[in-house]
């Protein structure tokens, strides 16, 4: 009894330590991140005092000024819109691109893992798209659907579906042998196979193509805002570049780099859950 009890207590203590171990290097992280965040600030704001120029190179308070001023007032102030509306506008084009095309490249990746037709059907097709710039496809998609939403939608899910498509059948195509033989001798069908054994070990994968493909996708609909838009962070960066407004430019592109970031920052979480490998 009394045996049991100290195992017990060693292996509560053993799982005490690991847990500080693991705050710890969380808190060694975040430190050492925020140290190269204050570093790069420093390095900007050395720049923009060696410039002396405001329309060359702005600092941090200008920048920070006009961030806070153009939060809650619009810009141009005639039939123009607030940051905090033009960042709203390129969310809801993020969303609704990658969401569309994340389903669609999980459906196309696992039919190909699982089928050998679709994959040599398709494998070709998704070859040729992958190294396709979006971009180059805004001409074409505004004479189809107009600079209305449904072009700005159609170049994220553009974007996005080859760069999933390519993660998943990866991810898939690396899952051990032996899962799925054991799968298979349990007496699982191969759609219960593919859905319950190989995409929940495919996951990982899936997800770091997932963050490869919202980067992408912030570097379209950017350049489509500032081609064929009117509103959006691209617009507002373009229109402030228009007048030599600097600090405002450096203002959207600090508020892409933030809705980037909590964008990774969400789908790190989800790897997480999803990886007990991946956690700290």
């Amino acid at each position: 009894m009394s045996s049991t009890l100290a195992e017990e207590t060693d292996a509560l203590a053993a799982a005490g330590g690991r847990r500080a171990a693991r705050r710890r290097r969380s808190w060694r992280r975040v430190l050492i991140g925020a140290a190269g965040l204050a570093l790069a600030l420093a390095g900007w704001e050395v720049a923009a005092y060696a410039v002396g120029d405001p329309v060359t190179m702005p600092t941090i308070q200008e920048t920070g000024h006009d961030l806070l001023r153009y939060l809650t007032k619009p810009y141009p102030e005639v039939q123009g819109r607030t940051l905090v509306q033009d960042a709203l506008i390129s969310t809801a084009r993020i969303l609704a691109g990658f969401l569309l095309g994340t389903a669609a490249g999980l459906v196309l990746g696992a039919a190909m893992a699982g089928m050998r037709v679709i994959r040599e059907l398709a494998d070709p097709i998704v070859g040729v798209m992958r190294p396709l710039p979006p971009i180059a496809f805004i001409p074409l998609l505004v004479v189809w659907f107009g600079i209305g939403e449904t072009s700005k939608v159609a170049l994220i899910f553009f974007g996005v579906l080859p760069v999933v498509t390519v993660a998943t059948l990866s991810a898939l195509d690396a899952v051990p042998d032996e899962l799925l033989h054991a799968s298979r001798s349990l007496g699982a069908s191969p759609l219960y196979t593919m859905l319950h054994v190989r995409l929940r070990a495919a996951v990982p994968g899936v997800i770091t193509g997932m963050r490869i493909a919202m980067g992408g996708a912030w570097t379209s609909i950017v350049a489509a805002e500032m081609i064929a838009a009117t509103g959006g962070v691209g617009f507002l960066i373009l229109q402030a570049g228009n007048y030599l407004q600097t600090p405002l430019i450096f203002s959207g592109i600090a508020v892409i780099a933030v809705l980037g970031f909590v964008f990774d920052g969400l789908l790190r979480l989800v790897l997480r859950a999803a990886d007990p490998t991946a956690r700290p």
